[in-house]
């Protein structure tokens, strides 16, 4: 018996049509997309090294954008760039924009942050351990949200949308430094931040080693000079609280490169960056001050660097300058928000803020009171 044709003999062209490829996906896969946007940051960091001035250019946009990571901020300011726009001011996912009243223009290509993918997982809780055990039925069992991997994640800047008008500090937004009040806001609350870290804050007339301020972790103290004008005591005390935040006795990354007093210069440069970014936020431009410290950030890095392969060979790990910069810019703009969070609440950081049910008033989103505004309206044309 002869076998069945429709079994043995094909259709015409469908042999053809399952020998040929699928056609290449549109997009990049997850994975694609984040080993993309990573080798980006290497090579903005590369830069930075080999030209030092960039250094100031990450700080001013981690300034605007404070909230999110340094790595996303400077990842964001690259993407805008390579369109030939402005950097971004204020970002958000296409959803958030919606529940804003704002939606994205027609045409608009999203830009691209790394966030992480997250899962619940089991956690081991000691049976003999009543307050463990409390804990785990206070938040309705026993299972912890931990970080399983990253992901590209879409967002797009104010002005690629329209909608609801809003208000979003300018980048050249810059404090009257004759507005006293807000100096001695701003003043109070990094004292507070010294304080929740354990340090008081001593504004004294002597000096140590011609210092304007210095800190002595010994005592818990931060000094800073009673000589000092408002905005350079304000400087100072930021300066130190960066030396608080990072470069303690308990500073272990830090200590991979000698940070803290086996490396002052580069442990100088990242409270000096705290300082520039926390007071930039605030609208209070520390450039020409700071400048003799952020133009010694690459030879910092490139010596770290050297003291890293000299101690590898006693068996620490090898960090390559691209290793420091990008650890150096963590750590700065992760001090940078904790700071700002608690001295600049009302201060978008580059991110939306919730939005508050009021029945009786219509709720608005958040705005810095501190620096100048531009008005996003519907049609992006009004300043």
């Amino acid at each position: 018996m002869s076998a069945d044709p429709l079994e043995s003999e094909p259709a015409k062209g469908e042999g053809l049509l399952e020998r040929q490829a699928p056609p290449p996906p549109s997009h990049p896969a997850p994975a694609e997309r984040v080993e993309a946007l990573t080798e980006g940051l290497i090579e903005l960091l590369e830069q930075a090294v080999n030209e030092p001035w960039r250094w100031q250019k990450l700080l001013d946009n981690s300034a605007t954008l404070w909230r999110y990571s340094g790595g996303n901020a400077a990842m964001l300011m690259v993407q805008m760039q390579e369109r030939g726009k402005e950097p971004p001011t204020l970002v958000a996912g296409y959803k958030e924009w919606e529940r804003h009243g704002r939606y994205v223009l027609k045409g608009e290509h999203a830009l691209w942050v790394i966030a992480p993918r997250t899962a619940r997982a089991e956690e081991e809780i000691d049976p003999n351990n009543p307050l463990a055990l409390a804990a785990a039925a206070e938040s309705g069992g026993s299972k912890r949200t931990r970080i399983v991997g990253w992901r590209g994640q879409a967002v797009f800047d104010v002005s690629q949308t329209e909608g609801e008008p809003l208000m979003v500090p300018t980048r050249e937004a810059e404090v009257d430094p004759s507005i006293e009040g807000k100096h001695q806001e701003l003043w109070q609350s990094l004292v507070a931040v010294a304080g929740q870290r354990g340090f008081a804050v001593d504004v004294s007339d002597k000096q140590q080693s011609l210092a304007s301020g210095y800190t002595n972790f010994a005592r818990h103290l931060i000094s800073v000079g009673e000589w000092l004008d408002p905005v350079e005591r304000l400087a100072v005390l930021a300066h130190e609280i960066g030396h608080v935040m990072l470069h303690g006795p308990d500073d272990e990354l830090g200590k991979l490169y000698g940070s803290s007093a086996e490396h002052r210069g580069l442990a100088e440069v990242e409270a000096e960056s705290v300082a520039y970014t926390v007071l930039k936020a605030h609208g209070i431009d520390r450039g020409p001050q700071s400048s003799s410290y952020l133009a010694g950030w690459a030879d910092a890095v490139l010596e770290a660097e050297a003291d890293s392969i000299l101690q590898s060979a006693a068996g620490s790990r090898l960090l390559s300058r691209v290793d420091i910069a990008k650890s150096v810019l963590a750590r700065v703009t992760s001090a940078s928000k904790c700071i700002l969070l608690m001295s600049s609440s009302e201060n978008m950081g580059g991110a939306l803020t919730p939005i508050r049910i009021n029945t009786s008033v219509e709720s608005k989103p958040a705005v810095a009171s501190s620096v100048p505004f531009r008005r996003h309206s519907a049609s992006l044309s009004a300043e």
